[in-house]
């Protein structure tokens, strides 16, 4: 009588850090391998290798732009992520104004805000001013709603510990809302930051005379592809590098955080 194998256990699982990197690895070769092999039109979709030469052969052009860029983005996320997570603390701490404020924020962030891009500059003109307002804008608004759903999330024992403590507001949101809705908050900060990025691209194509999102424009009307994509990557890179700080910032901050559940705060 034949006796019965078990199954084979399953190998060991890749890390996350491995699959991406895979992951990573095959979307450059693909790159690299669809124009050569003529399955993709150059025109559409440059050979990477092309793509660097062409950022490499123009580096200090990208570099002075990409400089401008990064001045307006710095400028934009100060006030966007810092006003936005400013006010959905204070917000989030106030039961009525919340109730009050976060539909309001809610029906603008569907707003499509780029079509509202001219009268920016009709107000601001066309220089840096008008796309750091609109870029903090952007990203101002994921901040604030992400920043008081996240005190939503918060234990309500906590406040009123804090109440028992006599803690000031300015107390009460420093050590106590902060800290408990850290993740979320983090978690805003990496989306509204992206979006800040994103706009001041995107204000910088449609108007701007400086920046990345310019020489994006600007290479697109002389059908220069590889100087396109040099430009598009220098964008997709600097948003990589965004993610991995915050992701550095909650590794760092893992300590501050504590349990929380579900209650709302009066």
């Amino acid at each position: 009588m034949s006796r019965a194998t078990s199954p084979a256990p399953p190998g060991p699982a890749l890390p996350p850090s491995a699959v991406r990197l895979l992951l990573g690895a095959g979307i450059l070769v693909l790159w690299e391998a669809l124009p050569r092999l003529g399955l993709v039109p150059e025109l559409f979709l440059p050979p990477l290798s092309q793509t660097l030469a062409a950022m490499a052969g123009s580096a200090g052009d990208y570099a002075a732009h990409l400089l401008l860029s990064l001045r307006a983005i710095g400028i934009a996320m100060l006030a966007a992520c810092g006003l936005g997570i400013g006010l959905g603390l204070l917000v989030g701490s106030i039961a009525p104004l919340r109730r009050t404020v976060q539909p309001l924020a809610s029906g603008l962030y569907a707003v499509p805000l780029v079509i509202l891009y001219p009268l920016f500059t009709a107000w601001f003109g066309i220089g840096p001013q008008s796309k750091i307002v609109f870029a903090s804008l952007y990203g101002l608004l994921p901040c604030l709603l992400g920043t008081m759903a996240g005190i939503q999330t918060i234990d309500r024992q906590y406040l009123t510990i804090a109440r028992s403590m006599r803690a000031s507001r300015l107390q009460t949101i420093t050590r106590v809302l902060l800290p408990a809705a850290l993740p979320t908050v983090l978690s805003s900060f990496r989306v509204g930051g992206a979006l800040v990025i994103v706009g001041v691209v995107v204000a910088e194509m449609l108007t701007s005379s400086e920046g990345i999102g310019y020489l994006i424009s600007r290479y697109r009307t002389l059908l220069d592809s590889p100087h396109v994509f040099a430009g598009i990557l220098l964008v997709v890179l600097l948003v990589f590098l965004f993610g991995a700080l915050v992701g550095q910032i909650e590794h760092r901050t893992a300590h501050w955080r504590f349990a929380t559940r579900s209650g709302e705060p009066g």
